[in-house]
């Protein structure tokens, strides 16, 4: 097992032991102590203990027919959670931090929630000049926000429609301007004809905007990622030569890396 982060305090290092058994076991249809104390290197005796709380817990099983251990049904609980926006922000997480190390604008990733997008991750942290405060949570407008016009400009024409219906029963501001109908067609034909999303110059702050692009899987849209930036300082070609690139090829290696990392939680 991997462990990429470091801790605020100590890790318990018994939970890391059942899990790196944990992991062994899925990876095997019938484990026995032997081969689990090869791949691990814990003492047999551990391996017991680890093994029967696994067993008590539900997580495995055990018996002479089976020949060792295995795992139960109960494990695909573990990545009950793990789907849809969870693993989509997995996958695009490495991608908007490499853009943001590269680049030094914030790069923040959304996922639809009703008829808005809310924010997931943002690497507004580790960018010193981002032109807004940690975003993660903010509900941002399908109409007037680049990572809502993203998603609005590629999702499905049917969920369109009732995202639409939606939005019309929202009280009148940046989701349900004045002429929604009308303003929608705008952005789509505006999104469409440049190959990316902005957001509506008219909304605060004024003198920054952001650069959207689709996340994409099987025909929908999985959430949508965009770069940060103060409009003075990144003019056209700037934009078109060097952040539209790099957004490109990060929302394109993030639905290759979901490929890899579906059947994982499935």
């Amino acid at each position: 097992m991997q462990h990429p982060r470091m801790p605020s305090y100590p890790p318990v290092q018994s939970v890391l032991r059942a899990l790196d058994v944990l992991e062994e076991l899925n990876r095997h249809g019938t484990t026995s102590i032997a081969e689990l104390h090869r791949a691990t290197g814990l003492p047999k005796p551990t391996l017991v203990r680890l093994l029967e709380t696994l067993v008590f817990a539900g997580y495995a099983c055990s018996g002479d027919r089976l020949g060792g251990y295995q795992v139960t049904s109960e494990v695909a609980k573990l990545s009950a959670g793990f789907h849809g926006s969870p693993l989509v922000v997995e996958a695009a997480r490495p991608f908007a931090l490499d853009l943001t190390r590269r680049l030094r604008w914030p790069v923040s990733v959304a996922v639809l929630e009703g008829c808005t997008m809310a924010v997931r991750f943002s690497t507004v942290p580790d960018s010193n000049v981002s032109p807004f405060h940690a975003p993660v949570g903010m509900r941002l407008s399908l109409v007037a926000r680049g990572l809502g016009r993203a998603y609005l400009a590629w999702c499905p024409a049917a969920e369109r429609e009732i995202l639409l219906r939606m939005l019309a029963k929202l009280p009148a501001g940046e989701g349900h301007p004045p002429n929604l109908a009308a303003v929608v067609r705008g952005v789509l034909r505006t999104v469409h004809r440049l190959g990316y999303a902005e957001r509506d110059p008219g909304v605060e702050p004024r003198n920054s905007n952001t650069l959207a692009l689709p996340i994409r899987a099987e025909g929908r849209v999985l959430a949508t990622i965009g770069i940060g930036f103060y409009r003075s300082a990144v003019p056209h070609a700037v934009l078109m030569d060097r952040l539209l690139p790099a957004l490109r090829a990060a929302a394109q290696g993030t639905e290759q890396s979901l490929l890899a990392l579906r059947p994982a939680a499935e």
